[in-house]
């Protein structure tokens, strides 16, 4: 199970601020953003688009460098780490899952499901793969390239790769976003009960209001900033 030692929140961000430059001069992406995570949290970022959620991500999951404060990773400061030293400290207690999948079309799906498992030195990985597929319902999809399964099937491979290594942080930027209403359901009641299995905490962009209250807490973003915190599911 995902946990945290000795109670450290999985991730703290403190006055963040991140600018970046444009043909039309700097652009203020955050402003003084501080938001903690506790251990098996599940926190939901919404906000009208260009206010910032995807880049609250980036810079939490240290894929991009903030210009301002502090991001704590694990208890780590990511400012003090190289980028192979912030892909340590995520190797196999951080997954990503996004809009579009990324999933890696020469591989079935459950070579892509074993591949952060293979990369973790994790035993018998493809027996792994295997009973998280099942467990996203797609025993019978096992050996199908991304290309031969639907964008619903492609987001559940992505599910069940992400929590294969039962992560104590997963991080998802519009999980849903790409699927019709019931597949985006479906995907979201997996993603939960399979989030909640992996004892994980959660940070979700979403721009949908009722994927959103599924999370215990929704932060509200404009301009950066967060402007609004709400109580979610019980």
């Amino acid at each position: 199970m995902g946990i945290c030692l000795n109670d450290t929140p999985p991730l703290v961000l403190e006055d963040v601020g991140l600018t970046l430059p444009s043909a039309a001069g700097p652009v203020e992406i955050l402003r003084s953003l501080s938001l903690t995570l506790a251990g098996g949290e599940r926190v939901a970022l919404i906000g009208p688009s260009g206010s910032g959620k995807s880049s609250v991500i980036a810079v939490a999951a240290g894929l991009e460098r903030p210009s301002a404060g502090t991001v704590r990773l694990f208890g780590q400061d990511l400012g003090r780490l190289d980028e192979d030293g912030r892909a340590r400290l995520r190797r196999g207690r951080v997954s990503l899952v996004f809009q579009s999948f990324h999933l890696l079309p020469n591989m079935t799906a459950e070579e892509n499901v074993a591949a952060p498992l293979e990369i973790a030195r994790k035993p018998n990985a493809m027996a792994e793969a295997r009973a998280w597929l099942e467990r996203v319902g797609l025993s019978a999809r096992a050996r199908h390239y991304p290309h031969q399964l639907s964008g619903g099937e492609q987001q559940r491979v992505a599910l069940a790769r992400a929590l294969a290594p039962r992560p104590a942080l997963l991080f998802a930027d519009e999980p849903t976003g790409n699927l019709d209403s019931n597949n985006a359901h479906h995907v979201a009641d997996l993603l939960f009960q399979l989030v909640e299995d992996a004892g994980a905490a959660l940070l979700m962009v979403t721009h949908d209001p009722e994927l959103a209250k599924r999370a215990q807490r929704v932060v509200t973003l404009r301009d950066g900033r967060p402007v609004e915190t709400a109580s979610g599911a019980a």
